[in-house]
């Protein structure tokens, strides 16, 4: 019985503890450390320059002009998608930051520029979201060009290595726009507000990869089952030049298969390294 009432209590600690990723204090660095966290700074540009490489490689590959033509109507509807999007966040942030002002001002009485600090990353994270997913959109569709006429050459490796590298190019300036933001609020941000700029940059970055995921993968199905109906009625193919639904279509391809994806890779790996720290400290 004593064992029992002993695990219990360990149990109920974290429910009776009023500690939070919110109250973290960042310890003081040494010279050591802060060297180690500005060392984590160059690696993170050589790997954005790296992943601009890899986009400036895809980019400089052949394509026919009427492939690049539709490449960039695909692109261009896109681009009126995210700014749709970016409104609609606009608007989420307002709700979301006056929850966050209330909660950090009133309740946790912090200083009208401590909030504002908070509130900055959150802008910060969903900024982060939205800025990946637009470089996301622009690799694809620049692929998606490269990709078709290069089929046209029968050379396979060739098939092979322009998803890689556009894919590479992604992920790697995915993770260090990520580092280089964390790294910030280490070495810059006061240690009393680092805890709660944490939980303002991840609020942010997962509203706006929540908002891209969620309506990217409806945008999808409605432009899918629009041009699918097409194909029922009027028995023209779904991917038939003569459809008028398949623009939508690659459009919805694009905004639910990288829009979405990317920017919850984006908050993914945010969340995943704010929940790391807190643990580490």
């Amino acid at each position: 019985m004593k064992r029992f009432t002993t695990v219990l209590a360990a149990m109920l600690i974290p429910f009776l503890s009023m500690a939070s990723e919110a109250d973290l204090v960042i310890p003081e660095l040494t010279a050591t450390q802060n060297n180690l966290l500005y060392l984590g700074f160059i690696i993170c540009f050589l790997g954005l320059l790296f992943g601009w490489y890899q986009y400036a490689k895809v980019k400089k590959l052949r394509a026919h002009q009427s492939m690049l033509d539709v490449a960039q109507v695909i692109f261009e509807t896109c681009k009126t998608y995210l700014i749709q999007q970016g409104k609609f966040l606009v608007i989420l942030f307002v709700i979301i930051g006056l929850v966050i002002a209330f909660y950090f001002g009133y309740l946790q009485q912090n200083s009208f520029g401590g909030v504002l600090l908070i509130l900055s990353w959150t802008v910060i994270g969903i900024l982060g979201s939205y800025g990946v997913a637009w470089f996301g959109i622009r690799m694809n569709t620049l692929a998606n060009s490269r990709m078709a006429f290069a089929s046209l050459e029968r050379k396979p490796l060739k098939l092979v290595n322009i998803p890689l590298n556009a894919g590479m190019s992604i992920g790697v300036a995915l993770i260090c726009v990520e580092l280089i933001m964390m790294l910030i609020i280490l070495l810059f941000v006061p240690r009393e507000y680092a805890g709660a700029s944490f939980i303002g940059f991840a609020i942010g970055e997962s509203l706006g990869a929540s908002a891209l995921r969620i309506a990217g993968g409806i945008f999808t199905k409605i432009a899918d089952i629009g041009s699918d109906l097409m194909k029922v009625v009027y028995g023209i193919k779904e991917d038939d030049p003569r459809n008028p639904g398949v623009i939508a279509d690659c459009v919805g391809d694009n905004a639910g298969d990288s829009v979405g994806p990317t920017a919850d890779g984006f908050e993914t790996y945010g969340v995943t390294g704010v929940a790391l720290i807190a643990f580490i400290v």
